[in-house]
């Protein structure tokens, strides 16, 4: 996979290039945001890599231009910003995935490995009934009705709606939608299944997400 990194700490860039190239990624390298938007002009990339600090164009600013010019190759945002508004300013740009530095290479491969995974199964647009998620707009509804999910909660209803019909287990939820060096409460996963099912299922007099005790999750292919 072609992966395109930016960001302009030369010495972290080039680690971070051989570490992905270990791994099997073919990456070019560009240390700010006007060089950036000239590289996916020149070619096609599996996959980008953001530094959200950059000299003159932010990533943000990268991320908006190319969204507006309707390229939607997977953008992985980096920053050393801990702050919840730079995450959602960073999302609602267009990104499609946040790492805070520092972070571990294991990491940082198995979201881009996510990523592709999600683009080679290539459905913007997930239904299960009347129950439809926009992964591109980060939009729900259910019927007519939208329905305001935060990042969290959508990503969870994402993974759900892509292997709906499986029972999932809830340590791969947790590795899916949080990320493999969490080490929180595990119950965090049957707390947010409890915000999306007051969300997407009781107004609507449904049960979409189904309880499979001692085993996990399961999404109903038919939307409940």
């Amino acid at each position: 996979m072609r992966v395109l990194l930016v960001d302009d700490e030369t010495s972290f860039a080039r680690a971070l290039a051989v570490g992905l190239e270990h791994e099997g990624f073919a990456v070019n390298v560009v240390g700010d945001g006007s060089a950036a938007l000239d590289r996916t002009l020149e070619r096609r990339f599996d996959l980008i890599v953001l530094d959200l600090m950059l000299p003159g164009l932010s990533g943000y600013k990268v991320v908006t231009e190319l969204r507006s010019r309707g390229d939607w190759t997977p953008v992985l945002v980096l920053t050393a910003k801990q702050g919840e508004y730079d995450q959602t300013e960073a999302l609602d740009s267009g990104a499609d995935d946040f790492l805070s530095k520092p972070f571990s290479l294991a990491v940082l491969v198995a979201r881009l490995r996510a990523l592709a995974r999600r683009r080679r199964n290539n459905a913007f647009v997930l239904e299960a009934g009347d129950l439809v998620l926009d992964t591109r707009a980060h939009r729900c509804r259910r019927g007519d009705t939208e329905i305001e999910l935060t990042r969290r909660e959508l990503s969870l209803l994402e993974t759900l709606l892509r292997r709906k019909a499986e029972t999932i287990p809830k340590r791969e939820l947790l590795d899916e939608v949080w990320d493999f060096a969490f080490e929180g409460d595990a119950n965090i996963v049957e707390v947010y299944v409890g915000y999306l099912r007051r969300k997407i299922d009781r107004p609507f007099h449904r049960n979409t997400i189904e309880t499979r005790r001692g085993v996990g999750y399961r999404l109903d292919p038919d939307g409940g």
